[in-house]
């Protein structure tokens, strides 16, 4: 039995890509750039927000300095509106419940800035224990980087062979590699099969129940 399961928290546990795609919307829409259909953000996403406005942003001004201007307006909008349509995704409550029941540590560990990070898991699982919930922090380096399983693992106390780490994308079954811990994609997130299949993960789910089973 596994003693911890780290998941990725956009395209994993919640779909939240509705409401990503409305505020960094808002800010394109304020900051007066063109704006992006819903159907092209899912590829846009996964790799922190700084990036999300850089893909966002039009050719000829992915600068920094816009960066910086689109997070000011995206953080205050996405702060207030980040439950708005987002919702966990079918069978992820009832696998939280079990493994909690088996006694097995459950984190997160996600590229979303910290603050939204732990709001959302509050908000959705406030009746799930979390050892850990980690997200994007000052001056730490993003997933794929392994840092942020690192210290998963040692706020947990748990050795990387007792892990199982759930992700969505490309950036998450390569950040269990990085770390050293078994991988299991799902595919009911935001990036297809194709994707996952790439970084040929230990496992690969379809459903959450199924989770359970690996664990």
């Amino acid at each position: 039995m596994k003693k911890l399961v780290i998941f990725d928290l956009d395209g994993t546990l919640l779909n939240t890509i509705a409401d990503l795609a409305q505020s960094t919307n808002h800010a394109l829409r304020t900051l007066g750039y063109p704006t992006h259909e819903l159907s092209e953000y899912p590829f846009m996403v996964g790799n922190g927000i700084n990036k999300l406005f850089e893909r966002a942003l039009p050719e000829g001004e992915k600068t920094p300095e816009n960066v910086l201007r689109m997070r000011a307006e995206f953080i205050p909008y996405y702060n207030i509106h980040n439950a708005d349509m987002s919702q966990p995704y079918p069978g992820i409550q009832a696998l939280l419940n079990r493994l909690q029941a088996l006694g097995i540590q459950l984190a997160v560990a996600s590229n979303k800035y910290q603050e939204a990070t732990t709001k959302l898991i509050r908000h959705y699982f406030p009746n799930i224990h979390f050892a850990a919930v980690l997200g994007q922090r000052e001056g730490l380096p993003v997933k794929p980087d392994p840092c942020i399983v690192h210290d998963i693992l040692r706020i947990t106390a748990v050795s990387p062979a007792d892990v199982l780490y759930v992700g969505d994308s490309g950036v998450d079954m390569l950040t269990a590699r990085n770390a050293g811990v078994e991988a299991c994609g799902v595919t009911w997130g935001f990036r297809p099969r194709t994707e996952l299949e790439e970084y040929t993960p230990a496992h690969i789910v379809d459903k959450a129940e199924d989770l359970e089973k690996l664990c």
